[in-house]
């Protein structure tokens, strides 16, 4: 176990608050734990000798040594009891106690002063605002919760505490057990990247999940879940994926919704499964909880009904897994163990009056067949079928094979008995054909998850002070973008870039481009205006004799366009062969939760109109820069469809890499957008820079 291991098996635990009116959470806290917990248990309170039968202390340094405390007073009160348990050398601390950073100003002073203490005595604290913690191995139930979790191996943490109730009264009904819970609150101290880490520690949990509603640390947290998914899955529901619900989580537990394509980048990274429903949550948990990893993809279904078959195999082509290929010794067995009326391709129907010998010889044959990875029982209730019988029967035949097995017995009462049966033995059983392939889907994710590897980020050889001078002209500025008069940033991190120059009248124009081999591009220079080729202000193919009238034309529509704007000249540029290349833009936004969020896809002006692009949270390693490039649905046309003559993939994964490494470099840097990055057979090069600094954030970097 990690450092907060005391947190969850104490030999003591403290009730700060406690007392024994009704309907008091003090109390419902002391009865939870009084009730079960197998070690001692103090109630805290100044007023009280005695509660529910226990011995009652004025505070903290008056009682026993103190290895949890529950603090249950009132807001204006917490501080001072936080400060009695740190000099009473109590390192764990729940705080239940509403009232801080959720509530506004006054409370956010009053979480800053929680977060002070925790850090000057370092006590690991939960909450504030939160509904307790759980502990099933020693039977503590520290919080004011109506139902006592069962014993299990899922550790399960929750930013929402009515989520909790919630849940453990449908699992207690379902059967599903619990090693940890914990009611997050505001995170104030303790988040869910701790108690990633102090679970993917813990070798009696076997599955981490989790409802979140924002992530504190998006890097930190990627960092500790990559670590931990080599041995232990983290299954998650994050709320907020819409617009509206992200504006409602806002307001929830005081946390701040980043951008959605953040999170799913993020948890993506991180190895963690995401679900979209408590159901589904639960669905997954109980696949990668009891079951081994499938060896394949291929999915071998066995039913005793037509129509619940095809639902399974069309819940298969809507996963991530396909379903099995038999091989003709397969088939040439099943047609011999099966009636002639039996489909014995997949799925094997073996018809209605199959009884559990014959599910079992057509499993067993399946389980057999080197193409099958996993496989579904889906049965519908007959007089003929025990699902007694047949639940031993699928239990013996996964022992058999170490494959993964999931039941799908439909019906309700009748198939009660069967799925506990099931469930001892680590088989889930879903009435839902679908769910059941969602569960077999859950494992073949996670194992591809373990088997991945994530290298270290390569460091180019790049002029960072010369980039840091570049960034700083935003200090001179009385804005904080910066434009195509800033490309060698680009430069000086090795990213490719067209000659050419900017200039501030037209006769330097004509120089510069008779100084460049064939036509030119020319492009009106302004921070205020983004959409260029929008207003005229851009104009391409200008032979040498024509640059003088270009540059003319395209200084009057910006002014025409937007006579306000600053104009910072007229860029002339080398004119690339956009015939044979592609244009792609690579961009950067910074997320307030995940940081640096890098951006891949089909750019130039059908960026936001058709919006083809992939995102990774930076840094990242050439395996990441490399997936970004081929997830785009016009990553044919990179590597030649048609005809075409393939662009230079490894220069624009180079690029993307660079890019990485420029955004990690410097904070400072908001958003960046390289668009167009054109990429053709001969190498790539960045035609146009949009950036935005904080200049504040420039001034605490190091040169």
């Amino acid at each position: 176990m990690g450092r907060l291991s005391a947190l969850f098996d104490p030999e003591t635990v403290a009730v700060v608050g406690a007392t024994d009116r009704e309907g008091a959470v003090g109390r419902a806290i002391l009865e939870n734990l009084r009730d079960g917990f197998a070690g001692e248990v103090v109630p805290i309170n100044p007023s009280r000798e005695a509660v529910l039968g226990l011995e009652c202390y004025e505070d903290a340094t008056s009682a026993p040594p103190i290895d949890l405390a529950v603090v249950v007073v009132p807001p204006d009160i917490v501080i001072e009891s936080m400060r009695n348990l740190a000099e009473a050398g109590t390192e764990n601390v729940v705080v239940i106690t509403a009232g801080f950073a959720e509530t506004g100003g006054e409370g956010a002073q009053r979480e800053r002063q929680l977060r002070e203490i925790a850090a000057e005595h370092d006590l690991n604290v939960v909450g504030p605002n939160s509904l307790g913690i759980m502990a099933t191995a020693t039977g503590m139930n520290a919080t004011f919760g109506p139902e006592d979790a069962l014993e299990g191996s899922i550790s399960f943490m929750s930013q929402s505490g009515a989520f909790i109730t919630a849940v453990l009264d449908w699992a207690n009904e379902q059967g599903i057990g619990f090693r940890d819970v914990v009611s997050l609150g505001n995170k104030t101290v303790l988040d869910e990247t701790d108690f990633v880490r102090e679970w993917g520690d813990d070798p009696e949990t076997d599955v981490i999940i989790g409802y979140l509603e924002d992530v504190d640390d998006g890097r930190g947290f990627i960092d500790a879940a990559r670590e931990v998914t080599d041995d232990t899955p983290i299954v998650l529901v994050k709320s907020g994926r819409t617009d509206a619900g992200a504006q409602a989580a806002s307001s929830h537990t005081g946390a701040i919704a980043g951008s959605e394509r953040a999170y799913e980048a993020g948890l993506e990274q991180a190895g963690v499964l995401r679900a979209r429903s408590v159901q589904e949550l639960f669905d997954y948990a109980r696949a990668l909880s009891g079951l081994p990893e499938p060896e394949s993809d291929g999915v071998a279904v066995v039913t005793n009904a037509g129509g619940p078959g095809v639902l399974t195999t069309d819940a298969v082509g809507d996963s991530t897994l396909e379903m099995a290929d038999f091989t003709d010794e397969t088939i040439d067995r099943l047609g011999e163990a099966m009636p002639d009326e039996a489909n014995v391709y997949n799925p094997i129907d073996a018809i209605g009056d199959a009884d559990v010998e014959r599910f079992g010889e057509a499993l067993e044959i399946a389980l057999a067949d080197p193409n099958v990875g996993s496989a579904v029982v889906v049965a519908a209730p007959t007089a003929v079928l025990s699902y007694d019988d047949l639940a031993e029967t699928v239990i013996e035949k996964l022992e058999a094979h170490d494959t993964p097995v999931v039941t799908c017995l439909m019906g309700g009462e009748r198939a009660r008995n069967a799925e506990g049966t099931l469930r001892e033995s680590g088989v889930p059983n879903y009435f839902d054909p679908s769910r059941a392939v969602s569960g077999l889907d859950a494992l073949a994710r996670y194992r591809d998850i373990r088997d991945r590897t994530v290298e270290r980020p390569e460091t180019f050889d790049v002029d960072r002070e010369r980039a840091r001078e570049i960034l700083a002209r935003t200090e001179r500025r009385t804005d904080n973008r910066l434009g195509v008069e800033s490309m060698d940033l680009l430069e000086a991190y090795g990213i490719p870039t067209p000659e050419g120059e900017i200039v501030d009248d037209p006769d330097r124009a004509r120089e510069v481009a008779e100084s460049i081999a064939g036509d030119v591009v020319m492009k009106i220079v302004s921070p205020d205006i983004s959409h260029k080729s929008d207003i005229g202000g851009v104009k391409v193919g200008v032979a040498d004799e024509d640059v003088y009238d270009a540059y003319e034309d395209v200084v009057a529509r910006a002014r025409n366009y937007q006579p306000d704007a600053t104009i910072t000249g007229v860029q002339i540029q080398e004119m690339l062969d956009l015939e044979s290349s592609t244009e792609t833009i690579v961009g950067m936004n910074r997320d307030p939760q995940f940081g640096p969020l890098l951006l891949f896809g089909l750019g130039g002006i059908f960026v936001e109109i058709l919006e083809d692009t992939s995102v990774r949270v930076a840094p990242i390693d050439e395996g990441e820069a490399r997936e970004m490039v081929d997830e785009i649905t016009a990553a044919p046309l990179l590597r030649g469809a048609r005809g075409r003559e393939p662009a230079d993939i490894e220069g624009v994964v180079e690029t993307v890499q660079r890019l990485s490494q420029l955004v990690t470099d410097f904070p400072s840097i908001l958003e960046l957008d390289i668009n167009p990055l054109v990429a053709g057979p001969d190498g790539v090069q960045a035609i146009d820079l949009r950036l935005t600094v904080d200049a504040d954030e420039l001034d605490t970097e190091e040169p």
